[in-house]
């Protein structure tokens, strides 16, 4: 058999193996995990990358239809409204209920969720308090 046909297997009986061979074969050990891990996640960020960016392109497609779809819906809104009263009327409808809707939508963002954002402890904090564990850990000894 050539060396090219043969395989071995990456686990072997290490039983018989003595102390020192052991600790011997640690740094290889790590090293191939290491290097396992490293290729594990090269392939997680391809593969992240490549769905990531076909979620944009599809993402930006669904947008700019629906750029052209909200004028088209508000103008039908517009007309259906003129078979009731005066077109000035049904404009004006359909304006103050894009404002207030615009509004409420902001409101929203603001007391939702950017009070919960500027309460939110970021990185520098956790390192500070980090930084403080550590000293006052230091100082015990």
């Amino acid at each position: 058999m050539s060396p090219r046909t043969s395989r071995r297997s990456p686990v072997r009986d290490r039983a018989d193996d003595g102390l020192l061979t052991l600790i011997g074969d640690v740094p290889g050990l790590v090293s191939d995990l290491v290097k396992a891990e490293l290729r594990a996640v090269k392939g997680y960020v391809g593969q992240l990358a490549k769905h990531g960016g076909l979620t944009a392109v599809f993402g930006i497609i669904a947008l700019f239809f629906l750029f052209w779809t909200i004028p088209a819906f508000l103008a039908f809104f517009v007309i259906l409204l003129d078979l009731w009263m005066p077109l000035w009327v049904a404009a004006l409808i359909v304006v103050v209920i894009g404002i207030v809707l615009a509004a409420a939508a902001g409101a929203w963002a603001y007391f939702g969720h950017i009070r919960k954002i500027q309460q939110l402890d970021g990185p520098r904090d956790a390192v500070k308090t980090d930084v403080r564990i550590v000293k006052e850990f230091a100082d015990e000894f």
